[in-house]
């Protein structure tokens, strides 16, 4: 069985081609819980229009894919509340 902190540090290997930076660090991941070999991962975008969403969606559920003990993934996109640039964090989480 997966923990969230493993999904966590897999999505970290998942980066924005734009700034280079990897999701979690970039504030992007909202949430993510692991039921029974299923991790659910809610992430926003920089902007509800991002040209980008549907590839970070498949990178994000392809890395939480990689982690062991994790049988499925679902990706789901929010933007509320909107990302901004105050939700950035310097070090790991």
């Amino acid at each position: 069985m997966s923990d969230p902190a493993a999904i966590l540090a897999a999505l970290r290997g998942v980066h924005d081609p734009e700034t280079g930076l990897d999701l979690a660090s970039m504030g992007l991941i909202r949430s993510v819980t692991v039921e029974e070999g299923q991790a659910r991962v809610v992430m926003t975008t920089t902007t509800r229009g991002c040209p980008l969403a549907g590839v970070l969606k498949a990178a994000a559920e392809a890395a939480v894919l990689g982690v062991p003990g994790v049988a499925g993934a679902e990706v789901t996109l929010s933007w509320d509340p909107p990302w901004s640039p105050a939700m950035m964090v310097a070090a790991p989480l």
